[in-house]
């Protein structure tokens, strides 16, 4: 699995298990980034269907604004974190310690992690769609368009965020299906403390 596609410029094979009605209407920009800006914690198992149609599993933490954390089931080897506004990539193969970093700022993931979503900003949503029960959301950095888009599927009653398809400037694409997502949960700080887990996989 190639992790620099993965949040170079992001992040698990359709949407399933989603039984809400259709809409008649797209769920608004303003409920969809009230949504995302309440989502202080969360958790999910999630399916990663790569651009080569491999697939791989794990649990993701988010802990809004600015962290999120994805342990990936073996046989993987890669962990991936989003805390102190670095994006850290550890593929156990070939570096343990040592992990490749990358802005947040500079990923499409920053769109759902940044402290205050407003999708209805101008030039960030360059589509909104709905799909049956779902609604689709495809949202890039007006400032940085070269890093990137993030496709983002919702369903409603309550409105929640099921799967996301990364785009980046290469045109491949990740895929990210969610579980059930339990919110409000109390995680650790080191989940997405970066150093820490540098240090740790060190030994020191």
């Amino acid at each position: 699995m190639d992790r620099r596609h993965f949040l170079a410029a992001t992040a698990a094979a359709a949407l399933t298990g989603v039984a809400a009605p259709a809409q008649a209407a797209p769920i608004s920009l303003n409920e969809l980034s009230r949504y995302l800006n309440a989502l202080g914690s969360a958790e999910a198992d999630f399916t990663q269907i790569n651009n080569d149609g491999t697939i791989s599993t794990g649990r993701l933490y988010i802990q809004r604004p600015g962290r999120a954390r994805f342990d990936y089931a073996e046989p993987e080897e890669t962990l991936v974190m989003a805390g102190g506004g670095q994006v850290a990539i550890f593929d156990g193969k070939s570096n343990v310690a040592t992990p490749e970093t990358y802005p947040l700022a500079q990923t499409p993931l920053n769109i759902i992690l940044e402290s205050n979503v407003d999708l209805a900003r101008r030039n960030m949503v360059v589509g909104h769609r709905e799909e049956g029960p779902k609604t689709i959301v495809t949202a890039q950095d007006p400032e940085r368009p070269e890093i990137g888009q993030i496709e983002l599927v919702f369903t409603g009653n309550p409105t929640q965020l099921r799967q996301w398809v990364i785009t980046d400037q290469n045109g491949t694409e990740t895929t990210v299906v969610l579980g059930d997502m339990t919110t409000g949960s109390s995680l650790r700080a080191s989940l997405f403390n970066i150093p820490n887990e540098v240090r740790r996989r060190r030994g020191d």
